[in-house]
């Protein structure tokens, strides 16, 4: 692109000192095509070529054939020429027929207005990606704006699934207290399964949202953005009015920030209908024409069949939840919502956690491995180590070492787990760490790298106040020994050594 002012230039040195398109380009240090371009822009014919070219014998058959097939490639083209005659090169007859090439018409819209209250536009928004733990999650902005007052809902979200797609719904609907009559949506798989022009076959789950609510859901033409162009625009206003540059510590915090700013910055902003009125004011005026919300929310909880093996697991999401052990090798069902996942077995819950959006991770119930260590005490040994290896990552590389120096791996895992349970496992970590660099695969060295850091912070030894959790420990008897004993010991080394000095004084010459 060139500047205005060059553009201008070009046309004044052609039109008023009948500079010639060459001498332009070569005085204005551009190249000849711009020239012509803007000549032609600025609705000057362009300048006959002084010299016959070898496409000048095929202008009239091309022209015929891109009238009937204005979308034909220049290289079929080329070639439907080339069997006629051409000898020139694909490159130089790519650049002399393309003014040749028909221009589409510029098609006109015409300006689309919507009541109040009856209409809402939905579209997701890719706004990067979220690092959480060892997982790198794509941030979708999910955003719904009234049509008429063009007050918006924004949400974030870590994916695009029907689970996030109903939740952001009923969030919406809460947040303008009422819902719009129709909502506009893009051809998306979460609102269109199925699409032949007119005939549309919606997802099943979002015509069960559309009943509850009692609102049509209405997909846009195949290629027709315009027709959702509030939507559109209100996503280029939140990227460039509240993302950018923006700061947040996780996803809570950003959507805190994001509901205050559609309550506060973007209502002020003048209404597009009325710049006379805010946004807020124009929505104040349309809440009353929106449909009345139902007594109760739609469960808009994510519904997933997931299989169980040997372990006591299930694996969503990315991650593993653990489920009572006596369900093991069964199917079950997941019913995940933004904040928790519950494990179903034929309408009962076996399980509900705290939903993790890490990768990897193992998000446990203690009661379900506790039944499973009491049913069967074989699995203590792999569980102490699974432990370790969760808590302190750094403990597999360690154990690999201590197994190639011949190390007894059971009274390192007791020894490491009770310097898991005294010290923590960031301190634990950080030990096995140090000790790997010093190529010391030892209990020994971890408690000693211990102290030290502990004695580094200022900190004084820690020491084990509890005993162990083991019945057979808790229930020992010790019986304190008589010192008299010792006593006793001590007057016989006495009565030895007076002996030892008499008889050295009687030896003596």
């Amino acid at each position: 692109m060139i500047s205005p002012t060059l553009a201008s230039e070009i046309v004044r040195l052609y039109h008023a000192e009948h500079w010639a398109p060459g001498t332009i380009a070569r005085q204005l240090r551009v190249h000849h095509s711009t020239v012509r371009r803007v000549l032609e822009q600025a609705g000057i014919p362009a300048p006959p070529r002084l010299r016959p070219t070898l496409i000048d014998p095929y202008v009239a058959f091309i022209t015929q054939t891109l009238t009937q097939y204005p979308q034909l490639r220049a290289s079929r083209l080329y070639r439907m020429v080339q069997e006629r005659g051409y000898a020139g090169s694909v490159d130089r007859f790519r650049h002399l027929v393309a003014p040749y090439r028909p221009k589409p018409l510029a098609e006109a819209y015409l300006r689309l207005r919507s009541l109040p209250g009856n209409q809402s536009q939905v579209d997701w928004a890719h706004f990067g990606k979220l690092t959480i733990g060892r997982a790198q999650r794509p941030l979708m902005a999910f955003v719904m704006v009234l049509s008429h007052s063009r007050h918006l809902f924004l949400r974030f979200y870590l994916n695009a699934n029907m689970g996030s797609f109903l939740h952001a719904h009923v969030a919406a609907f809460a947040h303008f207290e009422g819902v719009a009559r129709v909502l506009l949506y893009d051809n998306l798989r979460s609102a269109v399964l199925e699409r032949s022009g007119d005939a549309i076959r919606f997802n099943p789950t979002l015509l069960e949202l559309a009943s509850w609510y009692r609102f049509q859901p209405k997909p846009v033409a195949v290629a027709r953005g315009n027709e959702k162009g509030r939507v559109e625009r209100a996503i280029r206003f939140v990227r460039d009015r509240f993302f950018a540059a923006r700061t947040f510590n996780g996803l809570d915090d950003l959507n805190a920030q994001a509901l205050h700013w559609c309550r506060h910055e973007a209502a002020s902003r003048p209404c597009p209908e009325d710049r006379a009125r805010s946004v807020w004011d124009c929505y104040e005026a349309e809440k009353g024409l929106l449909l009345k919300l139902p007594a109760d929310p739609f469960p808009c909880h994510e519904r997933v069949l997931v299989k169980v093996a040997k372990t006591p697991y299930v694996r969503f999401d990315l991650n593993d939840y653990s489920v009572p052990h006596t369900h093991v090798r069964r199917a079950l069902e997941v019913l995940a919502s933004a904040d928790t996942v519950r494990i179903v077995d034929r309408g009962e819950v076996l399980a509900t956690h705290v939903r993790s959006f890490d990768r990897g991770a193992q998000i446990e119930d203690p009661a379900h491995l506790q039944r499973l260590l009491e049913h069967k005490r074989a699995a203590r040994g792999a569980r102490a180590i699974d432990r370790l290896h969760h808590a302190a990552p750094t403990a597999t590389a360690f154990f690999a070492l201590a197994a190639e120096r011949g190390v007894n791996l059971g009274v390192l895992t007791r020894g490491l787990l009770d310097l898991l349970d005294t010290h923590g496992a960031a301190a634990l970590d950080s030990a096995l760490r140090a000790a790997l660099a010093r190529d010391a695969a030892y209990l020994g060295a971890v408690r000693q790298l211990i102290d030290q850091q502990r004695a580094r912070q200022g900190k004084p030894p820690a020491l084990a106040v509890e005993l162990p959790d083991n019945p057979r420990v808790r229930n020992l008897t010790v019986r304190p020994h008589s010192l008299a004993d010792y006593e006793q010991l001590t007057v016989d080394t006495e009565a030895t050594e007076a002996t030892d000095d008499a008889d050295d004084k009687d030896n003596m010459p």
